[in-house]
């Protein structure tokens, strides 16, 4: 996107000029999510997988937006995202 412009190619006493809009691929999940059963007191891991590189991922539980703590761990590595619960509770169902 960042390469949309105007272009010229210039030959001293003449100039042609071209206007480039680059148009963005929407990102898509290449792989959703899955449903995932744990036993209390241990960790979960959830992964997706983007169609894009360094998206930015917001993680929700309902309508909650979750923040890192002691309790999640996001991890994102290139088109890789993963929620880490630790010491899954039933409330975290």
């Amino acid at each position: 996107k960042s390469d949309s412009d105007t272009y010229s190619c210039d030959i001293g006493d003449a100039q042609s000029r071209a206007k480039l809009t680059v148009q963005e691929t929407p990102i898509i999940f290449k792989q959703e999510l899955q449903n995932e059963e744990a036993k209390e007191g241990k960790q979960v891991r959830l992964t997706c997988e983007l169609s894009k590189p360094g998206t930015p991922v917001k993680w929700m539980k309902g309508d909650t937006v979750l923040y890192a703590s002691e309790k999640y761990e996001f991890k994102q590595q290139g088109t890789v995202a993963e929620l880490i619960i630790r010491d899954v509770k039933s409330v975290d169902a």
